[in-house]
């Protein structure tokens, strides 16, 4: 996309630029994570989140009959983390690891060879359509990937609706706009009532594709998608749009592919979609109480042992910040979406 003075684009094609242009996008020039990046993910804070993650998917497959073909695919992978730690868990279950088909679905070229070089490139397969999964039972793991897609906003002001723009009064220079917008015409495009006893809306295109399609592949193929965001379940929506960049809110429309943009989940939404989708189910907690249901405490206290002080209590930090009410416990959401016959709920019982 090329710049120019007074260039106008809507929010969402902004965040897009943003993010994912080629040479200019956020995600394509660096890594933005770990204490020299600009946030720090659960998986780089403590191999405990990954192991729980694992656990999870162990217990999943089982319940779907320990079919001998089955998918596990990672959407957006960052720096490979999570996944490493996963595979290490499950070569220690060797009829699972010889029976999974492992893909990664990643968006940058940048985060991918970071990926290559950190994991297995025997057992991954890198795919960039979800038209390449196989058509096994697939278990898709989504871990702050939503809140990484591109969203459009709409104020409303009287009876009328107006979307958000972003103009480009130079190259350097951006501001926030307002134009008018036929709020029917989207419902009838997307399918549902989206702004009864709303004021403000967030909705991604490209987020409610994502979710179309896996809960397609789902209904056809069984599995089911783990979400892991943060998020909210309140019905009413509001702004959530932020820009961060060394671990602190910045301005969205400054350093523009120097920071990072992402919103916060409206699971409602989320959940408001599933069911006119028909045929699926979700379930639904914070992050805190499904690491502890699975264990996550327990898991602490046996690597803990015979520890110095200062290890253990590094160990017991990092498990605060993953699973504290006041940390990621409450702000980070849990969604577990399956078909509707489906009994598997650990974690969320």
């Amino acid at each position: 996309m090329i710049i120019k003075n007074n260039f106008e684009i809507s929010l969402d094609k902004f965040i897009n630029f943003a993010l994912y242009d080629k040479k200019k996008g956020y995600y394509m020039q660096k890594s933005p994570f770990g204490r020299k990046g600009d946030f720090i993910t659960a998986p780089n804070i403590s191999r405990m989140f990954s192991e729980m993650i694992a656990i999870w998917i162990l217990g999943f497959w089982e319940n779907l009959g320990n079919p001998k073909k089955i998918n596990l695919v990672e959407l957006g992978a960052g720096n490979g983390e999570m996944m490493k730690i996963l595979i290490e868990t499950f070569k220690k279950f060797p009829l699972f690891f010889d029976s999974c088909n492992i893909f990664i679905h990643e968006k940058s070229l940048k985060l991918k060879k970071i990926q290559k070089d950190k994991l297995d490139k025997d057992k991954i397969i890198w795919i960039s359509d979800l038209k390449e999964i196989k058509k096994f039972p697939t278990i898709f793991i989504a871990n702050e990937f939503f809140d990484a897609m591109a969203i459009k906003q709409f104020i409303k002001k009287k009876d009328f609706w107006f979307e958000r723009y972003v103009i480009f009064k130079n190259k350097k220079k951006a501001f926030f706009n307002e134009k008018i917008f036929n709020m029917i015409k989207f419902e009838k495009k997307i399918g549902y009532n989206i702004s009864k006893n709303q004021k403000f809306i967030e909705y991604s295109l490209v987020g409610v594709s994502y979710l179309k399609k896996i809960t397609n592949i789902i209904k056809k193929n069984d599995g089911g998608l783990l979400i892991i965001d943060y998020g909210y379940m309140e019905k009413k929506m509001k702004n959530t749009l932020k820009s961060i960049s060394n671990h602190k809110h910045s301005n969205v429309l400054e350093n523009i592919g120097k920071s990072d943009i992402t919103h916060n989940i409206n699971f409602y939404l989320f959940k408001k979609i599933i069911n006119q989708l028909g045929g699926l189910k979700d379930l639904i907690t914070t992050q805190g109480s499904f690491l502890v249901k699975l264990g996550i405490k327990n898991r602490a206290e046996i690597i803990s042992q015979n520890q110095s002080f200062s290890k253990k209590a590094d160990i017991y930090y990092r498990l605060k910040r993953l699973i504290d009410e006041k940390e990621m416990g409450n702000l980070f959401k849990v969604m577990f979406i399956k078909k509707k016959n489906n009994k598997y709920k650990l974690g969320f019982n």
